[in-house]
């Protein structure tokens, strides 16, 4: 089983965020828009199942595009995450609840896969050590869609919830 220490370091090339001196780490693997669909996802399982939400609160709250974030939102619409509300009242909400939807389901619609390949491509002679490194990746690419797989977007929001009712703002000038 894959130490979190060499998970942590396999993914030392992906984007690190500072806030609130917490680094929060966005894997490569993931794309620009598979992110955004999360967070929209996430900021509608935030909300609450029965809340409608126009587009523009979920694009201003998540720092997403509103044009980029209604093409998106159509997608996963037409995928059964999501379901709209036409007229003034309209917008959108979670489809089934936040407890059932999990971050696999939407990185595998997104992306096609959800595991990441890092298999050796065709045609390259293989070297010494190929084969321990293939079953290296093998391993990697099952936690990685293990923690997609078993994590709910209900998981997400309790966690950030947690979070912060355990910060603590810092006023020293």
């Amino acid at each position: 089983m894959l130490t979190h220490g060499i998970l942590l370091g396999i993914m030392a090339k992906s984007i690190g965020i500072v806030i609130m001196n917490t680094i929060f780490i966005t894997p490569k693997i993931i794309s620009q828009k598979c992110r955004y669909a999360l967070r929209a996802i996430f900021e509608l399982a935030s909300r609450g199942k029965a809340d409608v939400t126009k587009i523009s609160e979920i694009a201003a709250a998540q720092a997403i595009s509103p044009r980029f974030l209604e093409n998106i939102l159509v997608e996963l619409k037409q995928a059964g995450f999501v379901a709209s509300r036409r007229g003034n009242d309209g917008g959108y909400m979670l489809a089934r609840p936040a407890s059932e939807l999990t971050v696999g389901e939407v990185i595998a619609f997104i992306q096609g896969q959800h595991r990441p390949n890092f298999m050796q491509p065709a045609g390259e002679t293989l070297r010494n050590g190929d084969y321990a490194f293939s079953k290296l990746w093998s391993r990697l690419n099952n936690v990685i869609s293990d923690v997609y797989d078993n994590t709910t977007f209900a998981d997400l929001v309790e966690e950030e919830s947690k979070a912060a009712k355990n910060y603590v703002p810092n006023y020293i000038i």
